[in-house]
């Protein structure tokens, strides 16, 4: 069994199961929300946002979770997050069909069905995060050469500070998410954050 805490507190739960669930859910919401937005197509704003893809989510989580809560072989938020990510699979089809797949997003970084990070939304939200120049010029120029720096990157590495950054993951969940060793998550994510802050200091000076 897993020894997450919020899976013990669904088995500690009784017969409140489904409340400690709507708990859990909420918790969590914030960093699903940003998995959302951060991997959300384009072309769907507007359409549905993700309050619309957590409450299909949900349904389909609540059916799942005595499964779940039978073999728990991944933390409560993972589980939520690859649900979220099936969910967002699965609006992209409906919504957009055979024109799903936008040639301008990141390849895929595994074999299995997934949801690209936007370069867009990383490189804007890193620009926020790390600076706080005053000139437009400037902060624009840094986004231009943060995406593209983050589109030649490894794609690992780009994940990790994904996970790290917009989702706010912990080192050891962004490990498990990718099926990497934590040591190789932690090199990764270092060796990325300096590469992207010595562009930002040369993109500023």
């Amino acid at each position: 069994m897993s020894d997450d805490s919020d899976v013990r507190a669904l088995y500690d739960a009784g017969e409140r199961v489904h409340d400690v669930f709507g708990a859990l859910l909420e918790s969590h919401r914030g960093r699903l929300e940003r998995m959302i937005a951060l991997r959300m197509d384009r072309r769907l704003q507007g359409r549905i946002d993700a309050s619309d893809v957590l409450q299909e989510t949900t349904v389909d989580a609540l059916r799942r979770l005595p499964a779940y809560l039978d073999n728990p072989r991944m933390p409560f938020l993972l589980w939520l997050r690859f649900l979220t990510r099936q969910k967002l699979i699965e609006l992209h089809r409906r919504h957009l069909g055979v024109q799903a797949r936008d040639p301008r997003r990141e390849v895929s970084l595994t074999a299995r069905p997934s949801v690209q990070a936007s370069s867009v939304m990383l490189a804007a939200h890193l620009v926020g995060h790390f600076t706080s120049p005053s000139n437009a010029v400037i902060r624009a120029e840094m986004r231009a050469t943060l995406e593209g720096a983050l589109e030649v990157m490894d794609p690992i590495d780009r994940e990790i500070i994904a996970l790290r950054h917009f989702e706010q993951l912990t080192l050891s969940q962004a490990a498990k998410e990718l099926e990497i060793a934590h040591t190789a998550a932690c090199n990764r994510y270092v060796r990325a954050i300096r590469r992207l802050k010595k562009i930002l200091d040369e993109t500023a000076g």
